[in-house]
């Protein structure tokens, strides 16, 4: 049986996430905002580039992401909703982006801003990295760093469970103990890199 060609992507060691918060954070653009974002909140590139500002609840400082933009081994059609609790970071962040577009990230002519200026605002920082690849600094992270539960982990970066018994038993979205994994993982993005940057290369199926 013939192997898959995977694709390699690089990825931030989380080591190195502070300081490329610092420059991102200084950089101007939509493009550099919604990275930000992707990277606060764990999610997909495309899923950042789309949001709308109904999807966010400020009372209960969550981002609901619709099922037809969420990713699925079956398809989109099969996809549920993500809800996505906000860390302190990430809702300072909100609270200074433009509200006069329905979008929180509007691209010309009536569209969202594309994935490509994200890649783009990733490249102006580190030319060797790529924007999905934040996902796998998140996870990696996670695993190294914390005490928090695989499924954690997991759920956070909505990744369905490949048992399909437990996943039709497993109803529950686990916000608030995912709120306590996101709010740390802020902290993280702002302490300062103890080394000097490197990259890893990952497996695009993996994350």
């Amino acid at each position: 049986v013939a192997l898959k060609n995977v694709e390699a992507m690089a990825a931030l060691p989380y080591r190195e996430i502070g300081g490329f918060m610092v420059r991102l954070r200084s950089a101007e653009g939509l493009g550099a905002r919604a990275l930000e974002l992707q990277i606060l909140t764990a999610m997909r590139p495309g899923a950042v580039a789309a949001a709308r500002w109904t999807e966010f609840d400020f009372v209960a400082n969550t981002w609901t992401i619709p099922g037809d933009r969420m990713k699925s081994r079956l398809g989109r059609e099969a996809a549920r909703e993500h809800v996505v609790p906000l860390s302190a970071p990430a809702l300072d962040l909100l609270k200074r982006l433009d509200r006069n577009d329905d979008r929180l990230f509007p691209g010309v002519r009536g569209a969202s801003l594309t994935t490509a200026a994200m890649l783009k605002a990733t490249r102006a920082v580190n030319p060797n990295i790529d924007a999905h690849g934040f996902r796998s600094t998140f996870r990696d992270w996670c695993a190294d760093c914390t005490a928090y539960p695989r499924d954690l982990a997991e759920q956070a970066l909505a990744h369905a469970l490949k048992d399909k018994t437990e996943a039709a038993y497993l109803r529950t979205k686990m916000v608030e103990k995912r709120r306590a994994l996101m709010a740390d993982w802020g902290i993280r993005c702002a302490q300062p890199d103890p080394n000097g940057a490197t990259v890893t290369t990952i497996r695009s199926n993996s994350r």
